[in-house]
């Protein structure tokens, strides 16, 4: 037996909206399904539910989805789309304007990390940013 794990966000009446937002940034979305209460919908073909919860719960930081970018155009295209309207914050991370944290990360930096002569100069270079600009980190 299968069982696919998946993530379901609770938003106060913004379900459907937000899954419309989402598929129209990720390459190989589409919404499922959808009824007053649930939206299901893919983000690059993983399976998400929004779910029409109320004003109960907010979202915070303690959940974030990262999203593992190679090159700088990547970071600068999610950082922009994901960003408009909500909140930039530091080392890569921010908060979409429905409220869900994200970090727009470039999949380099384990590898820079794992370096224990370049690391701290990586990390130094980093906490200084707000959106991770590749070729900084590399020349640290």
């Amino acid at each position: 037996m299968k069982n696919q794990i998946y993530p379901c966000l609770w938003f106060d009446g913004q379900a459907k909206a937000a899954a419309d937002y989402y598929c129209s940034i990720f390459p190989n979305s589409k919404i499922t399904a959808h009824n007053p209460m649930v939206t299901t919908f893919e983000l690059n073909e993983k399976k998400f539910m929004g779910l029409n919860g109320g004003p109960l719960y907010k979202f915070s930081p303690a959940t974030s989805f990262v999203i593992d970018c190679e090159t700088q155009e990547e970071i600068d295209f999610y950082w922009e789309k994901l960003g408009n309207g909500g909140v930039y914050n530091q080392c890569g991370w921010l908060d979409d304007k429905f409220g869900i944290s994200w970090q727009i990360v470039p999949s380099i930096l384990g590898k820079l990390m794992s370096d224990p002569e370049k690391a701290p100069r990586v990390m130094q270079a980093f906490m200084q940013m707000k959106k991770f600009d590749i070729e900084k980190l590399l020349n640290a």
